[in-house]
């Protein structure tokens, strides 16, 4: 019995004794494994994290110790159940926070990221439910987001890049793939933000740019910002 006792307290321990860094990383992976599969290469984590691939192999081998994820020389790490989960928190409690910022204290949806990213550290599940209800319970943040439930559940919907659109076609911003506050200024300068609506006038294949308007005025848009506005049409 004190076997079983002193391993449930290792386990407790090696959950339980997470840093900030270690959270960061845990979300990373489940962005990146969502976008591209599993497991997440080193390189792949290195570039979000912003550090060097050796730093990102001592964290997954120090994730590992853990339990939180699995990790294979040369090919990266998945998450484990429990990463996952913990994961899945994260994110709920950032676009929560993202949610209430914009909807109850007016920021803009370029201003919110690096508060959130402060904010979703506060471990208080209490504290969570209760924002949830006061917001009324969101499907989606101010990005287009979906903001995962109590039990870790997302709402999905059928969305695509504008891009995809073709020349005639119409479709109404949902969301945007990055939310890097240099790229959501640029959509503001365009009047692009969720709920506009934007038709495709004109694709061009030499640099894959798009013509498009909005509220009656054209513009020329990059395929960086085509591929990363998603649309519902």
């Amino acid at each position: 019995m004190c076997d079983l006792f002193r391993k449930l307290r290792s386990t407790r321990d090696k959950i339980m004794s997470l840093s900030i860094a270690e959270e960061n990383y845990l979300k990373a992976i489940y962005k990146l494994s969502e976008r591209y599969g599993s497991p997440v290469n080193t390189n792949a984590i290195a570039r979000v994290m912003k550090t060097a691939p050796a730093s990102v192999t001592d964290m997954l081998k120090k994730l590992a110790k853990k339990d939180l994820i699995s990790y294979q020389k040369y090919y990266g790490g998945s998450l484990a159940d429990r990463g996952k989960k913990l994961a899945t928190e994260l994110i709920r409690r950032h676009r929560l926070w993202e949610s209430f910022l914009v909807d109850k204290l007016g920021f803009e949806w370029d201003e919110v990221h690096i508060i959130a990213e402060e904010l979703e550290h506060v471990d208080s599940q209490k504290l969570v439910d209760r924002l949830d209800e006061f917001l009324g319970h969101p499907k989606f943040d101010p990005h287009g987001d979906p903001i995962p439930d109590r039990e870790g559940r997302y709402t999905l919907r059928v969305q695509y890049p504008l891009c995809d659109l073709e020349p005639g076609e119409s479709g109404t911003v949902v969301g945007v793939l990055d939310h890097q506050d240099g790229f959501l200024q640029v959509l503001r300068v365009l009047d692009i933000q969720l709920g506009t609506k934007i038709s495709v006038l004109e694709l061009f294949d030499f640099d894959e740019s798009v013509k498009i308007s909005i509220n009656d005025k054209e513009h020329i848009v990059s395929n960086q910002i085509s591929t990363q506005v998603y649309v519902k049409k």
